[in-house]
């Protein structure tokens, strides 16, 4: 069975959490979940300590809370996160997973696993545009080379509240998300992007410059050689 990994960026159980139960009902069970709520999952800021950087993010010092939700994502064939919208971007608690993973973009260490990702943003708003929190985890997943990135928004004029919604724009609100999620029922593994391409071309070229200069290569030139992407021995690709 195709394998789902859902991120929810608050714990109130209010309208963000209602359209991902909507997404949730709309995939009509072809997929297996695993669910991560934040911040209770994952409640740490990032430090600055660039141990992920310089050594392996194994030796972040919250690995117990950030890895368990890498491995779903690598697992995974849909990455979904649900967000509402604070100041017109993100919460901060999904501000502070997304550095956490700042050692797994292109221009460091990027896992090729996530170049056929299929990713789902869903937010929601009260007046506030949705674009511009959205584009904080588009800009996230791009650069950890996700391939295809779909958005889904509902700005709220009635209120904050669920309960306190008309019926009617509850009614709306989970069947234009359950009609959303049935797209991917039968998804398959996306083809990297051009985004991702150039990205991908940009970062090398960086690395292969670093690389002339190394002693010995650093972690993440480590990494691309590891991969293939780089050779070690002359520096050449």
């Amino acid at each position: 069975m195709k394998q789902a990994v859902i991120i929810t960026g608050t714990e109130v159980k209010g309208c963000t959490y209602h359209m991902k139960e909507a997404f949730l009902q709309g995939l009509g069970g072809a997929f297996e979940v695993t669910e991560f709520t934040l911040p209770r999952d994952m409640p740490h800021f990032c430090v600055g300590c660039k141990l992920c950087f310089f050594e392996s993010e194994s030796r972040c010092p919250h690995s117990d809370s950030v890895m368990p939700i890498w491995n779903a994502m690598l697992g995974a064939d849909l990455i979904v996160f649900a967000a509402p919208v604070y100041v017109m971007r993100v919460p901060g608690q999904v501000k502070a997973l997304l550095d956490h993973f700042g050692c797994h973009w292109m221009v460091h260490r990027p896992d090729p696993a996530m170049f056929t990702k299929r990713a789902v943003i869903l937010t929601q708003s009260v007046g506030a545009p949705n674009a511009a929190a959205q584009k904080d985890i588009v800009t996230s997943l791009s650069w950890m080379g996700v391939p295809s990135i779909k958005r889904f928004g509902f700005g709220l004029m009635e209120g904050v509240i669920w309960d306190e919604l008309s019926g009617r724009l509850k009614s709306r609100i989970i069947r234009k998300t359950k009609r959303f999620a049935k797209g991917f029922r039968s998804i398959k593994p996306a083809r990297k992007s051009l985004k991702v391409r150039v990205l991908f071309f940009i970062s090398k070229q960086m690395h292969k410059g670093v690389l002339k200069k190394e002693t010995t290569p650093g972690a993440d030139n480590r990494h691309w050689i590891e991969q293939g992407w780089l050779k070690g021995k002359d520096n050449s690709v």
